[in-house]
């Protein structure tokens, strides 16, 4: 294939524009812009579409050879896959452990390590807001001088908690939110801030996890404390009374599988499952191998991938659980008149992607290669080592959300049209798909993927690099989205069910 265009499989009957294209260049048929797809042979009404060596759906129309082929040309059909359990499953090489990777990090109690120290402000409910944050706010550069070993005062805070029904599937996600941040080696201490009157019972909280109150984990109500003025005024001595504790506690080493790394994407380009994707998978399967954890997330971005998933599945039970999340999904998005296919944004398709099953196809080579060998519900904790997959949407602070609560401590997020993202307490690189666009917004990513395609780099070359930077940010080393002061307002649990 020529220089122009990218041909990912010798099965596939589409290649990806490396260049825009004009017509009669490179046997085009009409203009085809950068990144998406141009027909390489006659394709009839009817008949699939192939690219990664898999359908990516079929043609409207008849395609012709050298055909642009995009929204007006290729519909979505159902997953076609073959859902074989288990058939590719391998067992992981290990590094010993004498010889992992290892990082700077905050050893606790219970034996994890976090990759950052802070004290988290987490509110129960929407009411009590504006108290959690203006808790946090107080903790400004001056007032932290004094801790270097603390990485802030952070606010958690969201718009829900109330008039919601208890033991929906809403109610728990958010419990188990809560909990996980709570409990995230990333934060030293915790204050939950509530009203007093909602659903979510901090009490109630601690009872259902087992919750102590101590010198490091506070819980207040604005409706007990006399309002909201005193509740910020004692939640400030509080987190007061918590930094000496907090700064005690300096960075020493631990290896690589302390480390459990989100696995996310957004603002996705055709790109993605060419460059940024395939090489944070192998630093996935990096960190793997080295006794670590990497989580994919996204159900509906799996979507028509969800076959090569479960063919690397441990055992019958953990596909199993796979399909019933994809089930679910199915059934809830048509319940609210929608469709798998809705997934893809205007910024998606604007960068070449068409159905959900060509950008799933991408989303999960972020994944790597290593057997799957657990699946978890939103924020539930991840009680074992290798690659997981968590539930969740494909909304990227939702999903974050919940890797965060499941235990993340540390993020990777690929992207091709340009997102700005950031979290707290787990730190996000940015990995971009395309030069372009890594050198237009320079100041917010972190790694450049897309030099596989504009500078002949290996995938195992970035992936490479992009698992030495994860150490390095593991370490302390801020990203650039942390450097910029991103992360206090992507907290967003997934709300499910009715508000009522």
């Amino acid at each position: 294939m020529s220089g122009a265009t990218v041909r990912l499989n010798p099965a596939d009957n589409v290649a990806i524009a490396r260049i825009a294209l004009k017509t009669g260049e490179e046997g085009a048929r009409e203009d085809i812009p950068r990144g998406h797809k141009i027909a390489l042979a006659p394709i009839p009404a009817g008949g699939e579409v192939v690219k990664y060596a898999q359908g990516i759906g079929v043609a409207s129309q008849d395609i012709a050879q050298g055909a642009h082929v995009h929204t007006h040309n290729l519909a979505f059909h159902a997953s076609r896959q073959d859902h074989a359990f288990c058939k590719a499953a391998t067992a992981t090489e290990y590094v010993p452990e004498g010889a992992r990777a290892t990082f700077q990090g905050y050893h606790r109690d219970d034996g994890r390590v976090g990759t950052r120290n802070f004290i988290a402000v987490i509110t129960s409910v929407n009411c009590s807001a504006t108290a959690g944050r203006l808790i946090a706010e107080h903790f400004g550069a001056a007032q932290m001088a004094a801790f270097p070993n603390v990485d802030g005062v952070a606010a958690f805070v969201h718009g829900t908690g109330c008039a919601m029904a208890a033991n929906s599937n809403g109610f728990e996600n958010l419990q188990r939110v809560m909990w996980g941040y709570a409990r995230n080696p990333n934060c030293a201490g915790v204050l939950m801030v509530g009203l007093g009157c909602e659903a979510m019972q901090i009490d109630f909280l601690l009872d259902c996890y087992g919750i102590k109150v101590g010198p490091l984990f506070r819980t207040m109500n604005i409706q007990n404390m006399g309002g909201l003025k005193r509740t910020i005024e004692a939640g400030i001595k509080i987190v007061e009374e918590m930094l000496p504790y907090a700064n005690r506690i300096e960075r020493a080493p631990a290896d690589a599988s302390h480390l459990m790394l989100a696995l996310q994407c957004g603002g996705s380009d055709a790109w993605s499952g060419v460059t940024a994707n395939p090489a944070l998978g192998y630093a996935a399967d990096l960190l793997v191998r080295n006794g670590g954890t990497a989580v994919l997330a996204e159900t509906p971005e799996i979507y028509g991938a969800e076959h090569l998933l479960t063919a690397r599945a441990r055992d019958e039970a953990v596909a199993q659980k796979l399909m019933d999340r994809i089930a679910w999904w199915e059934g809830y998005t048509a319940s609210h008149g929608g469709s798998m296919d809705n997934n893809p944004s205007p910024g998606n398709k604007a960068g070449g992607l068409t159905t959900i099953l060509e950008k799933s196809l991408g989303a999960v080579a972020k994944s790597g290669t290593c057997t799957l060998e657990g699946v978890f519900f939103y924020g539930e904790p991840i009680d074992r080592k290798g690659f997981v997959f968590m539930d969740s949407p494909g909304y990227d602070p939702v999903s974050i959300t919940g890797e965060i609560a499941s235990g993340c401590n540390i993020a990777a997020f690929t992207t091709g049209r340009g997102s700005v993202f950031g979290s707290k307490p787990a730190p996000c690189i940015k990995i971009a798909t395309n030069t372009d666009m890594a050198t237009r917004m320079a100041d917010d990513m972190d790694v450049n993927a897309g030099r596989i395609v504009s500078d002949g780099a290996t995938v195992e070359e970035v992936g490479t690099e992009i698992f030495d930077l994860l150490l390095r940010v593991a370490s302390g080393e801020p990203s650039l989205s942390e450097a910029q002061g991103l992360g206090d307002y992507e907290f967003v649990p997934w709300q499910v069910g009715a508000v009522m």
